[in-house]
């Protein structure tokens, strides 16, 4: 936990240095006054404001204990696991459309004769069992062309993994294998927990904070990789701010943004 003691002419100077030097902003601090300022008299018992600022913890990532985590340290393998099975389905859907293109009929699959969803929900159970959970437990809503597929387990953040990278891979597995028998395309989005809800607000307070950054620094601020869909809800929460501007840079699955401070 970051924290700083600060003095000021005032409570309030004494605040804005502090923030200026944690890099941060007002929202993103707890202020402890430990004195107010003292005007004195004829330049005798003059006393300046104290003020102890402390940096909040920004949750972004998921709430898996340290014990847990210490526990599952594979997960770069678990990762990769899923990474090959999405290149198989990739691969396989290949080979339908290579038939269909030469006018045969491609061979009927077990995923075909199912439900898509059904489908998927089979496979991401697979999956899980293979990750050593297998209490897995999935619900799904489906609105239009939208599916959402709740999952729960006592084991949630493995299935979130760091900065939530193993619950992207298993939607975008999902998203092929719904697709792969679909009659028409559909959206994918697998959660846990919330987790969705959490990492957009982490991330819109983070855009905040960063642009304060950007501007206090007057120096270009770089996030770490990430998926589009986070990277489009850091552009639409600085969307109206007039004095920095956002963009991505880099090619997938590297691409990040970028907040620039306009002078």
């Amino acid at each position: 936990m970051k924290q700083i003691t600060q003095l000021g002419a005032t409570v309030e100077e004494a605040i804005s240095i502090a923030l200026q030097q944690l890099n941060t902003t007002r929202n993103q601090v707890e202020v402890e006054v430990l004195q107010q300022a003292k005007k004195g008299f004829l330049g005798f018992g003059t006393r300046q404001a104290e003020v102890r600022v402390t940096l909040k913890e920004v949750e972004v990532e998921n709430t898996a204990s340290v014990e847990e985590t210490e526990k599952f340290d594979d997960v770069d393998d678990v990762n990769q696991v899923i990474a090959e099975k999405i290149d198989m389905v990739q691969a396989q859907e290949q080979e339908q459309e290579q038939e269909q293109a030469a006018h045969q009929e491609p061979a009927t699959s077990l995923e075909e004769q199912e439900d898509p969803i059904e489908s998927a929900k089979n496979y991401l159970v697979s999956i899980a069992k293979d990750m050593g959970i297998n209490d897995l437990s999935i619900g799904t809503q489906k609105q239009g062309k939208n599916i959402l597929f709740k999952l729960e387990s006592e084991k949630a953040a493995l299935l979130i993994g760091k900065r939530g990278a193993t619950l992207n891979a298993l939607q975008q597995l999902a998203q092929l294998i719904v697709n792969k028998s679909a009659k028409s395309f559909l959206m994918v989005k697998l959660d846990v927990e919330n987790y969705r809800e959490r990492r957009k607000q982490a991330l819109e307070l983070l855009a905040e904070r960063m642009a304060d950054k950007a501007i206090h620094t007057g120096k270009k601020v770089s996030f770490e990789p990430m998926p589009s869909y986070e990277r489009k809800v850091i552009h639409n929460a600085l969307a109206n701010r007039v004095d920095i501007e956002t963009y991505s840079e880099g090619t997938e699955p590297n691409r990040y943004l970028v907040i620039e401070p306009l002078r």
